[in-house]
Formats: C-alpha cells, structure tokens, sequence
C-alpha cells in the first residue's frame, strides 16, 4: 500500500493496529480454550482414577444378533406337500361308519372310542372355523391345524365345516371334503360328529393320537 499522505498513513496505522488486535483476540481465545480443555481432562482423571489406554488390536466389535432367514421355499414346499397328500378324490365310503351318526375310527379301534369320543369324556381343547374358506385355503388350513395340535401333544380338537346352508343347492361341500382330507391324515385316530351343543352337523370332534 503506497502513502501519498500523512491522512493515508494514519490509515495504515489502524489497520495494523486493528490486525493486531484481532490477533491478539484470537490468541487469547485459544490459550483460553486450551486451559479449558487441560481443566476439563485433570478433572476427569480425577474422577475416574488411573486408566490404561487399550490397544487397537484387542478391540471387541458389537454384538449383534443374527437375524435367521425365513424359510420361505420350505414353507412353500411343505404347502405343496400338504395339497398333494390330501387327494378331494380320497374314497372314505368304506372307511366311515353310518349308523345314527356319521363316525370313523382307524382299523383295529375298537368301537368304545367312538362312543366315549361322542360322550363327551375328552375335552375339547383346540377347535379350527373353515366357514368362507375358499377349498385350497380349507385344505392347508385344516392340514396345518391338525399338524399342529398334534406336536402341541393335544388330544381332542373340533372341526368347524358348516352345515352348507349357504353353498349352490344348500349342500355341504366342504364336509365331505374334510372327511376325506381327515382320514388321510396320519395324526387323526377318530372323529365324530358333533353333539347339538357342539355344532351338530356343521363340526366333527376329532380325537388326534399321543404325540
């Protein structure tokens, strides 16, 4: 900067003088934040005591929980299983016995099953409602009731199937397709048709074997 003046040196002068106070300024901060920082590390030593700083290789990462993968295709596998396994084409005529009322027992039951199953003596401790389900989503739904009930070591369960009331010409197409899918099911020991207070025509009780 070139003086020409004794005004422009005058200028100059508290520039300078400017400068060097914001450096001042600015120097003064630091010493003060540097005297901060000191205070605030004595003061934590003291808290804490004596520390041993920890090597870098000795360094422990986070644990985290491993999220297990869904085990989409076996579900999908097993669902694919379950349909072919219950055939609608299953022929349960000569296995069902049609005295009074609707029955079925695996060969070399004897017949006091039934009528303790129709008694009442087990309890009723699960039941499954297939109203509105389409036959698919009956049959995977029944299939996976009763596999399930079973590995619960559950005895005895009730079917809900409907009375067909309100299917083309009021006949019950789901019941004749749960009886077929409940005999083929190696779980199901008996059934019986539900007492009037359990359902009547509309449920079977099924008793399951022992897991």
């Amino acid at each position: 900067m070139k003086v020409h003046a004794l005004a422009d040196l005058r200028t100059l002068q508290r520039v300078m003088a400017a400068r060097a106070a914001a450096d001042a300024a600015r120097r003064e901060a630091e010493r003060q934040a540097a005297q901060q920082r000191e205070r605030e590390r004595r003061l934590f030593a003291l808290t804490v005591g004596p520390v041993r700083p920890v090597s870098h290789g000795g360094r422990i990462e986070p644990w985290r929980a491993e999220v297990e993968p869904l085990p989409v295709q076996r579900q999908l596998d097993e669902a694919s299983v379950m349909r072919e396994a219950l055939s609608d084409e299953f022929d349960v005529e000569t296995l069902l016995h049609t005295d009074d009322l609707l029955s079925y027992r695996v060969p070399g039951l004897g017949p006091d099953i039934v009528r303790k199953l129709r008694e009442g003596r087990w309890s009723i401790q699960r039941q499954i409602d297939l109203h509105g389900l389409r036959t698919d989503e009956a049959r995977e739904a029944l299939g996976r009731f009763i596999r399930e009930t079973h590995q619960m070591g559950l005895r005895c369960v009730r079917v809900v199937h409907g009375k067909g009331l309100g299917s083309p010409g009021r006949t019950p197409v789901l019941k004749g397709r749960v009886l077929r899918w409940l005999i083929q099911k190696n779980e199901v020991l008996a059934f019986v048709q539900a007492r009037p207070a359990e359902g009547g025509a509309g449920a079977l009780v099924v008793l399951l074997r022992p897991g």
